[in-house]
Protein backbone atom coordinates (compact mmCIF):
# COMPACT_ATOMS: atom_id res chain seq x y z
CA UNK A 1 0.00 0.00 0.00
CA UNK A 2 0.88 3.40 -0.04
CA UNK A 3 2.43 5.35 2.88
CA UNK A 4 0.10 6.89 4.87
CA UNK A 5 2.03 9.63 5.75
CA UNK A 6 2.63 10.86 1.83
CA UNK A 7 -1.29 11.00 1.66
CA UNK A 8 -1.74 13.04 5.20
CA UNK A 9 1.21 15.37 4.02
CA UNK A 10 0.63 15.79 0.79
CA UNK A 11 -2.75 14.49 -0.54
CA UNK A 12 -3.19 16.60 -3.50
CA UNK A 13 0.20 14.39 -5.12
CA UNK A 14 -1.64 11.15 -4.55
CA UNK A 15 -4.93 12.75 -5.92
CA UNK A 16 -2.53 13.92 -9.32
CA UNK A 17 -1.39 10.44 -9.43
CA UNK A 18 -4.56 9.24 -9.35
CA UNK A 19 -5.81 10.88 -12.15
CA UNK A 20 -2.72 9.63 -13.85
CA UNK A 21 -4.12 6.43 -13.50
CA UNK A 22 -7.39 7.48 -14.36
CA UNK A 23 -9.07 7.01 -10.96
CA UNK A 24 -10.80 10.17 -8.78
CA UNK A 25 -9.70 9.81 -5.58
CA UNK A 26 -11.94 11.23 -2.58
CA UNK A 27 -9.51 13.71 -0.97
CA UNK A 28 -12.87 15.08 0.75
CA UNK A 29 -13.22 11.70 2.88
CA UNK A 30 -9.38 10.81 3.55
CA UNK A 31 -9.04 14.80 4.83
CA UNK A 32 -12.18 14.31 7.33
CA UNK A 33 -10.73 10.91 8.42
CA UNK A 34 -7.47 12.66 9.29
CA UNK A 35 -8.65 15.11 10.89
CA UNK A 36 -11.25 13.58 12.82
CA UNK A 37 -8.27 11.55 13.70
CA UNK A 38 -5.94 14.20 15.05
CA UNK A 39 -8.88 15.79 16.95
CA UNK A 40 -9.25 12.90 19.44
CA UNK A 41 -5.57 12.46 19.37
CA UNK A 42 -5.30 15.86 20.25
CA UNK A 43 -8.39 15.97 22.73
CA UNK A 44 -6.48 12.42 24.49
CA UNK A 45 -3.85 14.25 25.14
CA UNK A 46 -5.58 17.00 26.41
CA UNK A 47 -6.48 15.24 28.78
CA UNK A 48 -3.95 12.79 29.97
CA UNK A 49 -2.40 16.56 30.56
CA UNK A 50 -5.27 17.02 32.78
CA UNK A 51 -5.55 13.90 34.54
CA UNK A 52 -1.56 14.32 34.86
CA UNK A 53 -2.20 17.29 37.24
CA UNK A 54 -4.96 15.77 39.00
CA UNK A 55 -2.52 12.92 39.79
CA UNK A 56 -0.41 15.74 41.67
CA UNK A 57 -3.31 16.85 43.59
CA UNK A 58 -3.73 13.59 44.77
CA UNK A 59 -0.62 12.80 45.86
CA UNK A 60 -0.73 16.30 47.69
CA UNK A 61 -3.86 15.81 49.11
CA UNK A 62 -2.61 12.29 50.81
CA UNK A 63 0.44 13.91 52.25
CA UNK A 64 -1.74 16.31 53.94
CA UNK A 65 -3.62 13.60 54.96
CA UNK A 66 -6.58 15.36 52.94
CA UNK A 67 -9.63 13.66 51.57
CA UNK A 68 -8.69 13.08 48.03
CA UNK A 69 -12.01 11.43 46.94
CA UNK A 70 -13.21 13.84 44.70
CA UNK A 71 -10.42 14.12 42.80
CA UNK A 72 -9.91 10.62 42.50
CA UNK A 73 -13.18 10.45 41.05
CA UNK A 74 -12.11 13.82 38.37
CA UNK A 75 -9.39 11.81 37.80
CA UNK A 76 -11.33 8.11 36.40
CA UNK A 77 -13.54 10.46 34.45
CA UNK A 78 -10.93 11.53 32.71
CA UNK A 79 -9.13 8.08 32.39
CA UNK A 80 -12.74 6.96 30.44
CA UNK A 81 -12.64 10.01 28.35
CA UNK A 82 -9.31 9.02 27.22
CA UNK A 83 -9.86 5.31 26.61
CA UNK A 84 -12.92 6.73 24.77
CA UNK A 85 -10.60 9.60 22.75
CA UNK A 86 -7.95 6.72 21.78
CA UNK A 87 -10.77 3.96 20.86
CA UNK A 88 -12.55 6.72 18.55
CA UNK A 89 -8.60 7.29 16.97
CA UNK A 90 -8.12 3.83 16.72
CA UNK A 91 -11.40 3.14 14.89
CA UNK A 92 -10.72 5.94 12.41
CA UNK A 93 -7.41 5.16 11.89
CA UNK A 94 -8.75 1.90 11.16
CA UNK A 95 -11.23 2.90 8.49
CA UNK A 96 -8.32 5.81 7.08
CA UNK A 97 -6.28 2.57 6.41
CA UNK A 98 -8.96 0.73 4.76
CA UNK A 99 -9.53 3.32 2.27
CA UNK A 100 -5.73 3.29 1.84
CA UNK A 101 -5.28 -0.33 0.94
CA UNK A 102 -7.73 0.67 -1.84
CA UNK A 103 -5.61 3.04 -3.26
CA UNK A 104 -3.41 1.76 -6.61
CA UNK A 105 0.12 2.57 -6.45
CA UNK A 106 1.66 5.66 -7.99
CA UNK A 107 2.97 5.52 -11.83
CA UNK A 108 6.43 6.25 -12.09
CA UNK A 109 7.41 9.32 -13.75
CA UNK A 110 8.76 6.91 -16.51
CA UNK A 111 5.28 5.91 -17.43
CA UNK A 112 3.42 6.87 -20.04
CA UNK A 113 -0.09 8.58 -20.01
CA UNK A 114 -2.93 7.17 -21.04
CA UNK A 115 -6.30 5.93 -20.48
CA UNK A 116 -5.99 2.11 -21.81
CA UNK A 117 -4.64 -0.34 -23.66
CA UNK A 118 -4.87 1.68 -26.95
CA UNK A 119 -1.85 3.67 -25.01
CA UNK A 120 0.68 1.39 -24.36
CA UNK A 121 4.24 2.20 -26.41
CA UNK A 122 5.78 -1.06 -28.11
CA UNK A 123 9.28 -0.30 -26.71
CA UNK A 124 10.76 -3.22 -29.23
CA UNK A 125 9.54 -6.32 -31.09
CA UNK A 126 11.80 -9.46 -32.04
CA UNK A 127 11.35 -11.63 -34.93
CA UNK A 128 8.90 -11.19 -38.05
CA UNK A 129 5.07 -12.27 -37.58
CA UNK A 130 4.71 -16.07 -38.66
CA UNK A 131 3.68 -16.36 -41.91
CA UNK A 132 2.39 -19.53 -43.68
CA UNK A 133 1.62 -20.89 -47.22
CA UNK A 134 -1.18 -22.16 -46.22
CA UNK A 135 -4.06 -21.38 -43.65
CA UNK A 136 -2.90 -20.68 -40.10
CA UNK A 137 -5.23 -22.31 -37.72
CA UNK A 138 -5.89 -21.33 -34.08
CA UNK A 139 -4.36 -23.69 -31.16
CA UNK A 140 -7.75 -25.03 -30.30
CA UNK A 141 -8.24 -26.44 -34.20
CA UNK A 142 -4.66 -27.61 -33.73
CA UNK A 143 -4.57 -29.22 -30.74
CA UNK A 144 -8.02 -30.60 -31.30
CA UNK A 145 -7.60 -32.27 -34.50
CA UNK A 146 -4.64 -33.40 -33.44
CA UNK A 147 -6.13 -35.22 -29.91
CA UNK A 148 -4.45 -33.09 -27.77
CA UNK A 149 -6.75 -31.10 -26.18
CA UNK A 150 -10.30 -31.81 -24.99
CA UNK A 151 -12.88 -28.95 -23.92
CA UNK A 152 -15.67 -31.10 -23.86
CA UNK A 153 -14.53 -33.61 -21.48
CA UNK A 154 -12.69 -30.55 -19.50
CA UNK A 155 -16.41 -29.19 -18.81
CA UNK A 156 -17.82 -32.84 -18.21
CA UNK A 157 -14.94 -32.52 -15.11
CA UNK A 158 -15.08 -29.22 -14.02
CA UNK A 159 -17.84 -26.79 -16.36
CA UNK A 160 -16.65 -23.98 -18.84
CA UNK A 161 -13.09 -22.11 -19.30
CA UNK A 162 -11.19 -25.38 -18.04
CA UNK A 163 -8.57 -27.23 -20.11
CA UNK A 164 -8.03 -31.10 -20.37
CA UNK A 165 -4.55 -32.03 -21.85
CA UNK A 166 -4.03 -35.42 -23.35
CA UNK A 167 -1.34 -37.72 -24.65
CA UNK A 168 1.49 -35.48 -26.45
CA UNK A 169 -0.37 -31.98 -25.17
CA UNK A 170 0.10 -33.05 -21.68
CA UNK A 171 3.99 -33.85 -21.99
CA UNK A 172 3.95 -30.63 -23.80
CA UNK A 173 2.40 -28.62 -20.91
CA UNK A 174 4.99 -30.27 -18.59
CA UNK A 175 7.57 -30.08 -20.80
CA UNK A 176 6.90 -26.09 -21.34
CA UNK A 177 7.44 -25.71 -17.74
CA UNK A 178 10.32 -28.01 -17.33
CA UNK A 179 12.15 -25.78 -19.67
CA UNK A 180 10.91 -22.66 -17.94
CA UNK A 181 12.43 -23.50 -14.64
CA UNK A 182 15.27 -24.84 -16.13
CA UNK A 183 16.46 -21.61 -17.82
CA UNK A 184 15.70 -19.32 -15.38
CA UNK A 185 17.41 -21.70 -12.67
CA UNK A 186 20.58 -22.32 -14.76
CA UNK A 187 20.71 -19.60 -17.03
CA UNK A 188 19.14 -16.82 -14.86
CA UNK A 189 20.19 -17.11 -11.70
CA UNK A 190 16.81 -17.61 -9.75
CA UNK A 191 16.04 -20.00 -6.92
CA UNK A 192 13.45 -22.51 -7.56
CA UNK A 193 10.16 -22.42 -5.03
CA UNK A 194 7.40 -25.33 -4.76
CA UNK A 195 5.10 -23.30 -2.81
CA UNK A 196 1.79 -24.43 -1.21
CA UNK A 197 -1.20 -23.76 -3.75
CA UNK A 198 -3.39 -22.87 -1.04
CA UNK A 199 -3.15 -19.28 0.84
CA UNK A 200 -4.45 -17.54 3.48
CA UNK A 201 -6.14 -13.78 3.62
CA UNK A 202 -2.88 -12.19 5.07
CA UNK A 203 -0.61 -13.40 2.36
CA UNK A 204 -3.43 -12.15 -0.29
CA UNK A 205 -3.38 -8.83 1.59
CA UNK A 206 0.16 -8.63 1.35
CA UNK A 207 0.82 -8.89 -2.47
CA UNK A 208 -2.16 -6.45 -2.98
CA UNK A 209 -4.81 -9.17 -3.84
CA UNK A 210 -7.34 -8.27 -1.29
CA UNK A 211 -9.12 -6.43 -0.52
CA UNK A 212 -9.14 -5.24 -4.13
CA UNK A 213 -9.78 -8.51 -6.01
CA UNK A 214 -12.15 -10.52 -3.61
CA UNK A 215 -14.03 -11.43 -6.71
CA UNK A 216 -11.96 -12.72 -8.62
CA UNK A 217 -10.74 -15.47 -6.20
CA UNK A 218 -12.02 -18.82 -5.55
CA UNK A 219 -12.34 -19.10 -1.70
CA UNK A 220 -12.35 -22.56 0.08
CA UNK A 221 -12.85 -23.01 3.79
CA UNK A 222 -11.14 -22.65 6.71
CA UNK A 223 -9.96 -19.09 5.33
CA UNK A 224 -7.88 -20.54 2.79
CA UNK A 225 -7.73 -19.64 -1.22
CA UNK A 226 -6.91 -20.60 -4.65
CA UNK A 227 -3.77 -18.84 -5.39
CA UNK A 228 -4.37 -16.83 -8.18
CA UNK A 229 -0.95 -16.51 -8.65
CA UNK A 230 2.58 -17.73 -6.92
CA UNK A 231 3.48 -13.98 -7.07
CA UNK A 232 1.30 -14.35 -3.59
CA UNK A 233 3.46 -17.01 -2.59
CA UNK A 234 6.82 -15.28 -3.54
CA UNK A 235 5.62 -12.19 -1.90
CA UNK A 236 4.95 -14.03 1.71
CA UNK A 237 8.09 -15.74 1.58
CA UNK A 238 9.70 -13.21 3.05
CA UNK A 239 6.79 -11.52 4.75
CA UNK A 240 8.11 -9.97 8.03
CA UNK A 241 12.00 -10.82 7.52
CA UNK A 242 14.83 -8.06 7.79
CA UNK A 243 17.31 -9.05 4.70
CA UNK A 244 21.01 -8.17 5.95
CA UNK A 245 23.52 -5.53 4.27
CA UNK A 246 24.51 -7.76 0.75
CA UNK A 247 21.12 -10.42 0.40
CA UNK A 248 20.08 -8.25 -1.96
CA UNK A 249 18.72 -8.50 -4.72
CA UNK A 250 16.95 -12.63 -3.82
CA UNK A 251 15.30 -13.89 -7.20
CA UNK A 252 13.10 -16.58 -7.00
CA UNK A 253 11.17 -18.70 -9.71
CA UNK A 254 7.81 -21.28 -8.99
CA UNK A 255 6.27 -23.27 -10.92
CA UNK A 256 2.13 -23.38 -9.82
CA UNK A 257 -1.32 -23.64 -11.06
CA UNK A 258 -3.14 -20.57 -10.83
CA UNK A 259 -6.93 -20.36 -10.13
CA UNK A 260 -8.95 -16.95 -10.88
CA UNK A 261 -12.85 -16.83 -11.27
CA UNK A 262 -12.51 -14.05 -13.79
CA UNK A 263 -15.30 -12.20 -13.15
CA UNK A 264 -16.89 -9.87 -15.84
CA UNK A 265 -15.10 -11.00 -18.01
CA UNK A 266 -16.81 -13.40 -19.87
CA UNK A 267 -16.55 -13.26 -24.02
CA UNK A 268 -13.32 -11.99 -23.83
CA UNK A 269 -11.10 -14.55 -25.52
CA UNK A 270 -13.32 -17.49 -24.05
CA UNK A 271 -12.23 -19.68 -26.85
CA UNK A 272 -8.52 -21.76 -26.48
CA UNK A 273 -6.15 -21.71 -23.77
CA UNK A 274 -5.69 -17.72 -23.26
CA UNK A 275 -8.32 -16.64 -20.93
CA UNK A 276 -9.07 -19.69 -18.08
CA UNK A 277 -10.53 -20.09 -14.30
CA UNK A 278 -6.93 -22.66 -13.97
CA UNK A 279 -3.85 -22.26 -15.84
CA UNK A 280 -0.45 -23.03 -15.27
CA UNK A 281 2.46 -20.42 -14.96
CA UNK A 282 6.08 -19.89 -14.01
CA UNK A 283 6.65 -16.86 -12.16
CA UNK A 284 10.02 -14.54 -11.33
CA UNK A 285 9.89 -12.63 -8.51
CA UNK A 286 12.77 -10.30 -7.03
CA UNK A 287 13.41 -8.43 -3.41
CA UNK A 288 15.51 -5.70 -4.48
CA UNK A 289 17.42 -2.25 -2.65
CA UNK A 290 15.34 0.85 -3.79
CA UNK A 291 18.35 2.22 -6.11
CA UNK A 292 18.33 -1.08 -8.32
CA UNK A 293 14.76 -1.98 -8.88
CA UNK A 294 14.59 -0.17 -12.35
CA UNK A 295 17.53 -1.84 -13.37
CA UNK A 296 16.03 -5.04 -12.25
CA UNK A 297 12.94 -4.50 -13.51
CA UNK A 298 14.64 -4.31 -16.84
CA UNK A 299 16.46 -7.81 -16.54
CA UNK A 300 13.39 -9.42 -15.61
CA UNK A 301 12.10 -8.47 -18.71
CA UNK A 302 15.06 -9.92 -20.77
CA UNK A 303 14.64 -13.25 -18.37
CA UNK A 304 11.17 -13.54 -20.03
CA UNK A 305 12.50 -12.35 -23.66
CA UNK A 306 14.98 -15.41 -23.64
CA UNK A 307 12.23 -18.21 -22.91
CA UNK A 308 10.61 -16.44 -26.04
CA UNK A 309 13.58 -16.27 -28.12
CA UNK A 310 14.78 -20.27 -27.18
CA UNK A 311 11.45 -21.15 -28.63
CA UNK A 312 11.65 -19.32 -32.03
CA UNK A 313 8.49 -17.09 -31.06
CA UNK A 314 8.05 -13.44 -32.29
CA UNK A 315 6.98 -10.83 -29.76
CA UNK A 316 6.81 -7.43 -29.03
CA UNK A 317 7.60 -5.78 -25.26
CA UNK A 318 4.98 -3.19 -24.62
CA UNK A 319 5.28 -0.46 -21.87
CA UNK A 320 1.60 0.28 -20.20
CA UNK A 321 0.51 3.39 -19.69
CA UNK A 322 -0.62 5.01 -16.88
CA UNK A 323 -4.15 3.78 -16.98
CA UNK A 324 -3.72 0.42 -18.36
CA UNK A 325 -0.77 -0.70 -15.27
CA UNK A 326 -2.03 -3.12 -12.65
CA UNK A 327 -2.76 -2.12 -9.03
CA UNK A 328 0.13 -3.19 -7.08
CA UNK A 329 2.60 -1.63 -9.85
CA UNK A 330 4.79 1.48 -10.40
CA UNK A 331 5.88 0.69 -14.14
CA UNK A 332 4.80 -2.40 -16.45
CA UNK A 333 6.31 -4.23 -19.38
CA UNK A 334 3.89 -6.71 -21.22
CA UNK A 335 4.98 -9.24 -23.40
CA UNK A 336 3.02 -10.08 -26.34
CA UNK A 337 3.46 -13.27 -28.26
CA UNK A 338 2.52 -13.24 -32.30
CA UNK A 339 -0.53 -15.97 -32.61
CA UNK A 340 -0.61 -16.76 -36.17
CA UNK A 341 -3.75 -18.68 -36.17
CA UNK A 342 -5.96 -15.85 -33.83
CA UNK A 343 -3.93 -13.37 -36.07
CA UNK A 344 -2.99 -11.13 -33.41
CA UNK A 345 -0.67 -10.44 -30.74
CA UNK A 346 -1.50 -11.74 -26.82
CA UNK A 347 -0.21 -11.25 -24.05
CA UNK A 348 1.96 -13.96 -22.79
CA UNK A 349 4.29 -12.21 -19.21
CA UNK A 350 3.52 -9.30 -17.93
CA UNK A 351 6.58 -7.53 -15.85
CA UNK A 352 6.72 -5.07 -12.69
CA UNK A 353 8.03 -2.93 -10.65
CA UNK A 354 5.66 -2.93 -7.35
CA UNK A 355 8.18 -0.60 -5.57
CA UNK A 356 7.33 -0.49 -1.88
CA UNK A 357 3.85 -1.39 -2.56
CA UNK A 358 3.64 -4.51 -1.26
CA UNK A 359 6.69 -4.79 0.70
CA UNK A 360 4.88 -2.14 3.25
CA UNK A 361 2.46 -4.40 3.19
CA UNK A 362 3.89 -7.69 4.24
CA UNK A 363 6.57 -5.35 6.15
CA UNK A 364 9.55 -7.10 3.88
CA UNK A 365 12.73 -4.62 5.28
CA UNK A 366 16.45 -4.65 4.63
CA UNK A 367 19.44 -3.05 6.12
CA UNK A 368 22.26 -1.60 4.37
CA UNK A 369 25.24 -1.84 7.01
CA UNK A 370 24.72 -4.13 10.43
CA UNK A 371 22.54 -2.80 13.18
CA UNK A 372 21.57 -0.12 10.81
CA UNK A 373 17.94 1.22 10.49
CA UNK A 374 15.61 -1.49 8.62
CA UNK A 375 14.47 0.08 5.24
CA UNK A 376 11.68 -1.57 3.42
CA UNK A 377 12.66 -3.24 0.09
CA UNK A 378 10.96 -3.19 -3.67
CA UNK A 379 9.51 -6.22 -4.67
CA UNK A 380 9.14 -6.95 -8.49
CA UNK A 381 7.34 -9.70 -10.17
CA UNK A 382 6.99 -11.27 -13.75
CA UNK A 383 5.13 -14.53 -15.49
CA UNK A 384 7.97 -16.73 -16.93
CA UNK A 385 6.08 -17.33 -18.87
CA UNK A 386 2.21 -18.43 -18.58
CA UNK A 387 2.48 -21.89 -19.34
CA UNK A 388 -0.35 -22.50 -21.42
CA UNK A 389 -0.53 -19.56 -24.02
CA UNK A 390 3.38 -20.59 -24.60
CA UNK A 391 1.87 -23.97 -25.86
CA UNK A 392 -1.00 -21.98 -27.42
CA UNK A 393 1.87 -19.90 -29.09
CA UNK A 394 3.83 -23.20 -29.60
CA UNK A 395 1.12 -24.60 -31.60
CA UNK A 396 -0.16 -21.76 -34.00
CA UNK A 397 3.38 -20.58 -34.42
CA UNK A 398 5.13 -24.21 -35.49
CA UNK A 399 2.24 -25.74 -37.28
CA UNK A 400 2.98 -27.69 -40.26
CA UNK A 401 1.00 -27.61 -43.22
CA UNK A 402 0.29 -31.35 -42.81
CA UNK A 403 -1.35 -31.16 -39.73
CA UNK A 404 1.48 -31.74 -37.02
CA UNK A 405 2.95 -29.31 -34.94
CA UNK A 406 7.12 -29.08 -34.56
CA UNK A 407 8.96 -29.20 -31.40
CA UNK A 408 11.04 -26.43 -30.93
CA UNK A 409 14.79 -26.99 -30.07
CA UNK A 410 14.46 -26.58 -26.78
CA UNK A 411 11.71 -28.53 -26.27
CA UNK A 412 13.02 -32.08 -27.66
CA UNK A 413 14.98 -32.80 -24.68
CA UNK A 414 12.47 -32.55 -22.25
CA UNK A 415 9.56 -34.23 -25.41
CA UNK A 416 11.56 -36.79 -26.76
CA UNK A 417 9.92 -36.07 -29.83
CA UNK A 418 10.75 -33.48 -32.69
CA UNK A 419 7.13 -33.45 -33.79
CA UNK A 420 3.63 -34.11 -32.44
CA UNK A 421 1.11 -35.89 -34.82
Amino acid sequence: MLDPRLIRSTPEVVADAMRRRRKELDLDVLTALEQRRRSALTAAETLKAERNTVSQQISEFKKRKEDATASIEAMRRVGDEIKARDDEARVVEEEFLQLVMGIPNIPDVTVPDGADADDNVVVRTWGEPTVFDFPARPHWEVGGALGLLDWERAARIAQARFSLFLGLGARLERAIMHYMLTLHTEKHGYTEVWPPFLVHQDSLRASGQLPKFEEDLFRLREGLYCSPTSEVQLTNLHRGDIFEAGELPRCYTAYSPCFRAEAGSAGQESRGLIRQHQFDKVEMYKFTTPESSMDELEALVGNAEAVLQGLGLPYRVVLLCSGDMGFSAVKTYDLEVWMPGMGKFVEISSCSNCGDFQARRGQIRFRREPGGKPELVHTLNGSGLAIGRTWAAVAENHQQADGTIHVPEALQPFMGVAQIG
